[in-house]
C-alpha cells in the first residue's frame, strides 16, 4: 500500500479566518434583523461547528439557513487566501511520489472558488461534508485512505483543530497539527498531535520528515 499525506482545508491550506467570521456575523444579521459583527461572535467561533456559533447568538433553524446563506456569503467575502508556503509544501510531497489528499468540512462543491487551480491538481482526493460523516469522526480520513489505496500507519493528517486531531487518532493515522491554524499549537499538542509544525512555509519539509524518514 502507498503512504498518503492528508490536508484539512480551512486553517491549514487556507487562510480563510476573516471571510468565515464575516459570513457568519452576516447570516446571523439577515436570520435576526438586526446588526451583527466580528466582534459580537465568541471567541472560539472559528473552532465551533457554524450551527453552534449562530444558534448561540439566537438564530432558529441555523441549519436550514446555512443550506440557503452560507455559500452566496462565503462567496462573496473578502480575504480568501492561501497560506504563504503552502503550495511549494504540497507540490514537494508530491513530487516525493506520495500520494495527497483534502478532508473538509467545506462541501466539495465550493473548491473550485476557494482554491486556486493549481492547488486543486496536486490533490489526489478530495473528501467534503457530503461525503461522509464530519470530524472529529474518522470516517472522512477513512475514506480518503480507501480511495488511495493507502495504509493507515504510514500516512499522516494534517490539522489545526482538536478535532482533526481525534479524527486521525480514530484512523490510526498519524496526527500533525497545523500551530498557525485556528485552534493553536497549545490546544493540538494537548488534543494529542505528535508534532506540531509551526510554520505553513516549512510545510513541504516537515512533512517528509513523517512520511519518507520518520521510523513508527
Amino acid at each position: 500500500m502507498t503512504r498518503a499525506v492528508l490536508f484539512d482545508l480551512d486553517g491549514v491550506l487556507l487562510d480563510s479566518r476573516s471571510a468565515v467570521l464575516a459570513t457568519l456575523a452576516g447570516v446571523a444579521t439577515a436570520a435576526l434583523g438586526r446588526r451583527v459583527t466580528v466582534g459580537d461572535l465568541p471567541p472560539d467561533a472559528l473552532t465551533t461547528p457554524r450551527v453552534e456559533v449562530l444558534a448561540g447568538l439566537g438564530v432558529a433553524e441555523p441549519d436550514r439557513l446555512c443550506e440557503i446563506w452560507w455559500d452566496p456569503a462565503l462567496a462573496t467575502a473578502a480575504g480568501v487566501t492561501l497560506f504563504p508556503g503552502v503550495l511549494e509544501g504540497v507540490k514537494a510531497v508530491k513530487d516525493a511520489g506520495i500520494a495527497t489528499g483534502l478532508v473538509t468540512l467545506q462541501s466539495r462543491t465550493r473548491l473550485p472558488w476557494l482554491l486556486p487551480p493549481t492547488v486543486l491538481e496536486l490533490l489526489d482526493v478530495t473528501v467534503g461534508r457530503e461525503d461522509a460523516e464530519p470530524k472529529p469522526a474518522p470516517d472522512g480520513l477513512l475514506l480518503a485512505l480507501g480511495r488511495l489505496g493507502a495504509d493507515p500507519g504510514e500516512s499522516v493528517f494534517l490539522g489545526d483543530t482538536a478535532g482533526d486531531i481525534a479524527a486521525a487518532r480514530a484512523a490510526r493515522v498519524t496526527p500533525l497539527g497545523a500551530g498557525w491554524g485556528y485552534a493553536g499549537p497549545a490546544v493540538l499538542k494537548a488534543a494529542g498531535a505528535v508534532s506540531v509544525l509551526n510554520d505553513a512555509a516549512g510545510i513541504g519539509p516537515g512533512l517528509l520528515d513523517f512520511t519518507l524518514t520518520r521510523k513508527r
